[in-house]
């Protein structure tokens, strides 16, 4: 089966048809779905039809080790009983639109702040596939920003001055922006990793910038003067030419690489209508190989 790549934004995103990812089992789909996240970091895959096990079974097909430290199993067990199906929803155990008091659902607005998934997990994120269930009747979208393209652009004297660094990745952190409180003993599971301010993406050895709300600090700087930088490479980074906008509809998959891009949920009434994704993150791997290596050299 040739699949095809439809470029929806000048510098990042394919939409790839035609394909029922639960049949993508031959290594020759699963090569060009990988070469085609090589090229575009950002896929979206229209009308699949996954049950929690099938989404599962294709992200380890497609990328191997699943992430299962999610930042809200620190606090809560998932509604859905595995911890490798991150709960993308505004529903509750019962499955009842939260409150908006509810703590699970303040928590969850730290997704509307740009960020990558699983950049506070030492190996962090490579892959997300994020499907949709159930999508509402009013705009619930997801912006997409390319950290390649944003990289690129960037002066080569700031190129030079991000050369080596090293930041600290916390996703009480950026809970905490928003004024989220966490108990001791919850700030002890989140202790968080540190990343590489430019990460060099080893198939295709493009650079990108490895940043998120996430990042608290960079290593050995002034908290002041790292959390400047840090916010002026997320709004250099955020400008519109590089962000893409996903408008949902129901059996989307949008597989992302949390490498190359950063994303963040859009508003919308969130305690009227019902929105429920589910998303599954691989682990980059061979990261921590090579940070493990870098350490001893």
């Amino acid at each position: 089966m040739t699949l095809t790549f439809r470029t929806l934004h000048p510098h990042f995103v394919a939409e790839v048809g035609p394909i029922d990812l639960r049949q993508a089992t031959d290594p020759e789909t699963l090569l060009e779905i990988r070469a085609g996240m090589d090229e575009h970091a950002l896929l979206v895959f229209r009308n699949q039809h996954f049950t929690d096990e099938e989404q599962l079974a294709f992200a380890q097909r497609l990328d191997g080790r699943l992430h299962t430290k999610t930042g809200i199993s620190a606090f809560q067990k998932s509604r859905l009983g595995n911890e490798a199906l991150a709960d993308v929803s505004n529903l509750n155990a019962s499955g009842e639109v939260y409150q908006a008091d509810d703590r699970k659902r303040m928590y969850g607005l730290g997704n509307r702040l740009w960020h990558t998934d699983a950049s506070f997990q030492d190996p962090p994120g490579r892959y997300s596939m994020l499907f949709a269930r159930v999508v509402p009747p009013v705009s619930a979208d997801t912006e997409y920003a390319d950290m390649r393209a944003a990289y690129d652009r960037l002066s080569d004297e700031m190129k030079a001055r991000l050369e080596g660094l090293r930041v600290h990745h916390s996703i009480a952190h950026s809970r905490e922006i928003l004024g989220f409180e966490f108990s001791e003993e919850e700030q002890d599971i989140l202790k968080g990793a540190i990343q590489p301010l430019v990460r060099t993406l080893p198939r295709t050895g493009r650079k990108s910038l490895y940043i998120a709300a996430h990042a608290s600090k960079i290593i050995d700087w002034p908290i002041p003067e790292g959390r400047l930088l840090l916010l002026d490479l997320i709004e250099h980074a955020t400008q519109p030419e590089f962000v893409y906008r996903h408008s949902w509809r129901v059996g989307d998959l949008v597989t992302y690489d949390n490498r190359a891009t950063m994303h963040r949920a859009r508003p919308y009434a969130d305690t009227q209508y019902r929105r429920e994704l589910r998303r599954v993150t691989t682990l980059d791997v061979d990261h921590a190989i090579e940070q493990a290596g870098a350490a001893h050299h």
